[in-house]
């Protein structure tokens, strides 16, 4: 059973959806364009609920090529991240455009409940439907960069709302372009771009994403919101949960992936260096599949108040999410790096991708077929 009871679901009034998300590098071209250009103007043209182009800080896929913003010569192609959502139908039928489009780089489709109108009795029907082993919820929530909300940014005061709430912790991401409600919004150059998508990825409990879910209503003027399953491993250097255990494949034998996540500081430090360029350049020598970081702009975890930069400081204090995608075998071996590298101090979460396909060096592992996450076929 879905870790969302089936009368949860009907009075959320949400539906199934898909999360389509590619990784690749700011230049790439496709036919004389750039990618990035050509993945979001199909967006645009298919009217999707919504979209969002990140722009990443560090990161390598599966050339194991190094994209980073802090050398010069590397910082002219960054990693970028899109997210596409929308029903499983109108998602489906993109697929070949988008491989047609990205030749290189990751592409994962992961599956989600969409809540278009949240209130409070889909809020209760969370908040009572039973816990899920060591599962948590992912809540994302899909808004315009510069929304405002009672005087102040929309996305400050929905992070004030799942603090409060007790949410384990949320993470703040600005996009460059994107969709939201099937309208195209893209970033200029002169101009104040207040509609262009930003996203808040949130991780809690069951019951205080409910509660939060229920207020964000009255917080927010028209957001979209998605909730998926999530497995908090370590917080603050606690271990909770080990990583999931999976057979590798479905009863069919399609593959599932492997998605570590890792929310830190980034003026978090590991002897001497910081923590997410540490965990990006291990991980690489180890010969991850890809690995891309992203910079917030606000966000908190744990007893943390929500904070973004200090107007005086040497170092940001802002959160930076470092998402690894793997095999499930190759992450039980990578699991010690993630470990090693936070014994103090970020937030490792576990996913179950059921598919991927990732381009380089003239090969392709994966595919976009959707497997299933049966339990009797693996411990998710």
């Amino acid at each position: 059973m879905s870790w969302l009871s089936e009368a949860g679901a009907r009075l959320l009034g949400g539906e199934s959806s898909l999360k389509l998300t590619t990784y690749f590098g700011e230049r790439d071209r496709a036919d004389g364009r750039l990618v990035a250009d050509a993945l979001l103007d199909l967006y645009g043209e298919h009217e999707i609920q919504s979209s969002v182009l990140l722009r990443g800080m560090e990161g390598f896929g599966l050339e194991h090529h190094l994209r980073t913003d802090r050398l010069l010569t590397l910082s002219e192609d960054l990693p970028v991240v899109s997210i596409a959502l929308d029903t499983p139908a109108r998602i489906e039928r993109l697929l070949g455009s988008v491989r047609e489009i990205q030749r290189r780089g990751l592409v994962t489709l992961e599956r989600a409940r969409m809540l278009r109108a949240p209130n409070a009795q889909g809020a209760a029907a969370i908040a009572a439907s039973a816990e899920s082993g060591r599962e948590a919820t992912k809540l994302t929530v899909y808004l315009g960069r510069h929304e405002r909300a009672g005087g102040h940014a929309a996305f400050a005061e929905a992070c004030d709302v799942l603090h409060t709430e007790g949410v384990t912790g949320a993470t703040v991401l600005l996009g460059v372009d994107g969709t939201h409600h099937g309208e195209r919004r893209r970033a200029r150059f002169f101009a104040r771009n207040g509609q262009v998508p930003a996203t808040i990825v949130a991780i809690g409990a069951q019951g205080p994403i409910a509660r939060a879910v229920w207020r964000l209503e009255d917080v927010l003027a028209n957001p979209l919101l998605t909730i998926e399953r999530v497995r908090v491993c370590k917080r603050d250097g606690e271990m909770i949960a080990m990583p999931h255990e999976s057979t590798g494949t479905d009863e069919h034998g399609l593959e599932l992936w492997q998605k570590l996540t890792v929310v830190s500081s980034e003026a978090a430090r590991y002897e001497g260096a910081a923590l997410h360029v540490e965990l990006v350049r291990r991980l690489r020598e180890a010969g991850a599949a890809g690995v891309t970081s992203l910079r917030g702009i606000w966000g908190f975890h744990g007893e943390h108040a929500p904070h973004g930069d200090r107007l005086i400081s040497l170092r940001r204090h802002v959160p930076v999410m470092t998402i690894a995608i793997d095999t499930p075998a190759r992450m039980a071996a990578l699991f010690t790096i993630f470990d090693e590298l936070t014994a103090e101090q970020g937030l490792i979460t576990s996913e179950i991708v059921p598919a991927m396909a990732a381009s380089g060096r003239g090969k392709t592992r994966g595919g976009l077929r959707l497997a299933t996450t049966n339990a009797s076929r693996s411990r998710y």
